[in-house]
């Protein structure tokens, strides 16, 4: 049996995934963002080992979290659910000078990797409206241009495809997989969102403890545990490594 660490677990698709594994015998820590959640986690969750506590939408919150988890052993997954939504209605600016957005759904993964124990699997949460991203790698920050939240958004989870994909490259002892979960009435998609609630968290589980040869890959983009067609910019090594080294110099740790 496995155990995987789940950021960005006190509900939704992430407390979903945490169940799945839970109910599969897999021991399973969860993340949330303060104690409120993290008593909300617990009870909606006994099973689960811990709840690891931060705010990640800054670097210490990311090193404390970091810290936490490896106090708690190794594990032999990671899933990077943490996320902001497409429907920010505003550039948010975080301690460290990053757009909130930014910092929670592409520096918190990437930090997170850089300085966790090493698992076997790691999984990073992108979603189909990564096709629309940006890959241009300029602004990241939003400081020169007009705020476009669904831009934005859209532009971070074609940065985690990336990220997925760098870090298969650079650490080929390692499965890493990007999925979409699909368009799902989560607080995130909204009530109107039109896929299927049921399938959203399988895949994301399935990669991080499935024994079938065909979770056992690596350098994936997943829709309901069957590869999906990915923008093509998320497949550029330069592009991957660009972004790796932009990481690096935000937060001064690297992934070699």
């Amino acid at each position: 049996m496995a155990r995987v660490f789940i950021t960005g677990s006190s509900d939704g698709l992430g407390l979903m995934a945490a169940r799945l594994l839970a109910s599969e015998g897999h021991g399973v820590v969860l993340h949330a963002r303060n104690e409120q959640r993290a008593a909300e986690a617990r009870a909606a969750l006994p099973a689960a080992e811990a709840v690891v506590l931060g705010d990640v939408s800054t670097m210490d919150a990311m090193r404390s979290v970091a810290q936490q988890a490896n106090a708690l052993g190794r594990f032999d997954a990671v899933i990077h659910n943490v996320a902001l939504g497409y429907r920010e209605p505003r550039r948010v600016q975080t301690a460290d000078g990053l757009s909130q957005l930014f910092a929670v759904n592409v520096l918190a993964p990437y930090l997170l990797t850089a300085l966790m124990t090493r698992p076997d699997r790691l999984v990073y949460l992108s979603s189909g409206m990564h096709m629309g991203g940006d890959a241009g790698l300029e602004d990241l920050q939003w400081e020169r241009r007009r705020w476009n939240g669904s831009q934005a958004y859209a532009d971070t989870k074609l940065h985690d495809a990336l990220l997925a994909f760098g870090v298969a490259r650079r650490w080929p002892d390692v499965l890493s997989n990007a999925v979409d979960p699909g368009w799902v009435p989560t607080r995130m998609g909204g009530p109107g969102a039109p896929d299927d609630f049921s399938q959203a968290h399988l895949t994301q589980a399935w990669l991080a403890a499935g024994d079938d040869p065909a979770a056992r890959v690596t350098g994936g983009f997943f829709y309901h545990r069957k590869p999906r067609r990915v923008n093509p910019a998320a497949e550029r090594a330069d592009l991957q490594d660009r972004l790796l080294d932009i990481c690096r110099d935000l937060t001064g740790i690297g992934i070699a």
